[in-house]
């Protein structure tokens, strides 16, 4: 059972990976910008330009959306990678999105945020404080069946 649910968790992160690059990358939001050279990087300044248009938050809005985009990666990353701390998590997250970030900018299919970086990387810590608590809560019930 235990190979089984190994396996499950790699091809999650898998087609988590795939799907995370489709939508980066080929997905019809990015085919709108493809060519555009764009770039910021002052710290806080597309975060700080989203919240004084705010208008309610949307699943698909740049906010939102860069943390929800890797959540999943913080939180399947540490079932991949065992004993992956705080700080693995936050450079894991961190070189991911930073490698995204300039292939987006070298292939002319987005910016590069450094935003982005933050928000992307505010996402996979998420993520891995969700796993602590899925993985706390496995240990309770497996606890409580013997």
């Amino acid at each position: 059972m235990r190979k089984v649910l190994k396996l499950l968790v790699y091809i999650s992160f898998f087609a988590y990976l795939c799907f995370l690059l489709y939508l980066l990358f080929f997905s019809h939001y990015r085919q709108s910008v493809e060519g555009v050279i764009a770039y910021n990087l002052v710290p806080f300044t597309t975060i700080q330009g989203y919240f004084s248009t705010f208008t309610g938050f949307s699943l698909t809005d740049q906010f939102i959306g860069n943390i929800l985009a890797f959540l999943p990666f913080g939180f399947l990353i540490v079932f991949i990678i065992p004993r992956s701390s705080l700080m693995r998590i936050l450079i894991y997250t961190f070189v991911l999105s930073f490698g995204i970030e300039c292939l987006q900018i070298l292939f002319r299919v987005g910016a590069f945020d450094v935003d982005d970086l933050l928000l992307n990387t505010v996402g996979g810590v998420i993520g891995y404080v969700f796993s602590l608590l899925f993985q706390t809560k496995k240990i309770e019930v497996d606890l409580e069946e013997n």
